[in-house]
């Protein structure tokens, strides 16, 4: 039963397109808004900061796996500004002991939204085509061997029941709440980044993420989509050189997250991720000021 509203659904309605002016006055209230959350002077401000900060970093060619880290340990490593992957600590997770089948039977009544048709070329427009439906129904709409060319993906999607699922560790000192990301092999969120530092948890599943520095939005064609977040047309996997020549600049890097593995991903960095096969994935964004400037 795929339907655009669903009685009883938690789901935000979805927001009529604002008039030009009135679009603009909100996206300033915002990122005032988001700015007084962080302790910034404004987040153009910060990204302008992030961005000077990550042209003083080494080379990056490769994004460290490491053991279990406290939480000194991990704000120690994260001051530094670079991404890295922690290795097992997901697989405590109760949510990671679930399968497919679990998730339909205990969860299957909760209201999803899936982003539906081309949502890659539409990823950071406001109109992009999604469908409300049950959990229930997402999962026999992709069951885990699904293979379309792009099927339906239910991304960025807050699942409050599935939180107590979850054993988040205390590395920040303010988190917004965790976002769940489930979808067939070929599901797929273009290169962008966010403005937030970033913990991104694999429970099931095989995921490519490529990683590039902030600075090299330079390369990357990047579009402001709002004041957190930017866009680029470029796509690592299927690169373009012709349409986008300066991408042949980005410092681009591979790497693949399995089941148990979380992924710090610094403020600022550019991001695409791919499901390699049927995946479970949540984040949470911090939400104070990123960790590589609280050194400077």
């Amino acid at each position: 039963m795929a339907t655009d509203t669903i009685p009883g659904s938690r789901l935000p309605p979805r927001q009529a397109m604002p008039a030009a002016d009135e679009a603009a006055a909100k996206q300033q209230a915002d990122a005032d808004k988001a700015a007084q959350v962080r302790g910034v002077a404004s987040i153009a401000a910060m990204r302008d900061a992030i961005r000077q900060a990550a042209r003083r970093l080494p080379r990056f060619t490769a994004v460290p796996r490491l053991a279990r880290l406290d939480a000194a340990g991990f704000r120690a490593r994260a001051a530094a500004g670079m991404p890295f992957l922690v290795t097992g600590i997901v697989k405590r997770w109760p949510l990671a002991d679930l399968t497919a089948q679990d998730l339909r039977e205990r969860f299957g009544h909760l209201p999803v939204r899936a982003r539906i048709g081309d949502y890659v070329t539409t990823a950071f427009a406001p109109d992009r085509a999604m469908q409300d439906m049950l959990l229930r129904d997402y999962l026999d709409l992709a069951p885990p061997d699904a293979a379309p060319e792009l099927p339906p993906y239910v991304g960025n999607l807050s699942l409050r029941e599935l939180n107590r699922l979850c054993h988040w560790p205390s590395w920040f000192d303010k988190m917004g709440p965790p976002r769940f990301w489930i979808g067939p092999a070929r599901t797929v969120t273009p290169l962008h980044c966010d403005y937030d530092d970033n913990l991104f948890a694999q429970l099931w599943g095989t995921k490519r993420i490529f990683l590039a520095p902030p600075h090299h939005d330079a390369f990357l064609y990047a579009r402001e989509a709002n004041p957190l977040l930017f866009g680029s047309p470029f796509d690592p996997e299927a690169p373009d050189f012709e349409a986008l020549p300066l991408a042949r600049q980005a410092a681009l890097v591979e790497i693949v997250v399995e089941p148990g593995d979380m992924l710090y991903v610094p403020a600022g960095w550019y991001h695409q991720v791919r499901a390699l096969s049927f995946s479970l994935s949540s984040n949470r964004w911090a939400r104070g000021q990123p960790l590589a400037l609280l050194k400077d």
